[in-house]
């Protein structure tokens, strides 16, 4: 969003802010109507950060501490989700991940012993690009993990909460098709998400010998089994 933003402030940019705040850094000043020239949409991550937590911590109500990983694309939801933990009575690892491709086995081994048995993963391109590996690490280290996307449990994470991903493109691609059409971006108010899905692999929680409620199980939007 930065270079796009350094290089026009005329032609129409649809942003898909999927790991940042737009509003906190100044690529947007409204959601209703858009100012510039950006439109698109607003994940409100720094929300979900806390709200992923309340629901690891409802699964798994004797859970008294976890680990964070995060970086420093993904700094405030680490904030935002340290800043909720006492609210919780947990107590939170929180480890940064540096200097890209990164060692989670090296950095799992900074947290406390007791803080290795759950682990919550932020919301950043690297992590994205991971999403395989992290979700196959979890698993080895027979860590109940929580993600952001589905794609997390379908390769073994624990639990996912968050939107769906097919769903945004979608609506990216009609923000696109909107503004090749004649639109221009003040005209299109920054959507942000109205539903989320929580996802749970049932397979994965009988491997490292978890158990839900039925209570969460009727939460959920989908069961992998």
């Amino acid at each position: 969003m930065k270079a796009a933003l350094a290089v026009t402030k005329t032609i129409p940019i649809v942003m898909a802010a999927i790991d940042y705040d737009p509003l906190t850094l100044g690529y947007i000043t409204n959601l209703a109507r858009p100012t510039g020239n950006v439109t698109g949409l607003y994940l409100q991550q720094i929300e979900l950060a806390a709200k992923r937590m309340e629901m690891l911590r409802d699964a798994f109500p004797a859970m008294k501490a976890a680990t964070v990983f995060w970086d420093a694309l993904s700094a405030d939801q680490w904030q935002a989700t340290k800043a909720s933990a006492d609210k919780f009575g947990l107590q939170l690892a929180g480890i940064e991940l540096r200097d890209y491709p990164y060692d989670y086995e090296k950095a799992l081994a900074q947290a406390p012993a007791e803080h290795r048995r759950f682990l919550m993963i932020m919301t950043s391109p690297f992590f994205a690009r991971d999403r395989e590996p992290l979700a196959k690490f979890s698993m080895q280290q027979r860590i109940g993990s929580m993600f952001v996307f589905r794609e997390y449990a379908d390769l073994g994470g624990l639990m996912t909460y968050g939107p769906n991903r097919n769903t945004l493109s979608r609506r990216i691609a009609d923000y696109v098709h909107r503004l090749a059409r004649g639109a221009k971006p003040g005209d299109l108010p920054i959507e942000r998400p109205a539903t989320f899905e929580l996802v749970i692999n049932l397979k994965t929680a009988k491997l490292l010998g978890l158990e839900f409620s039925q209570a969460m199980l009727l939460r959920a939007d989908e069961i992998i089994e």
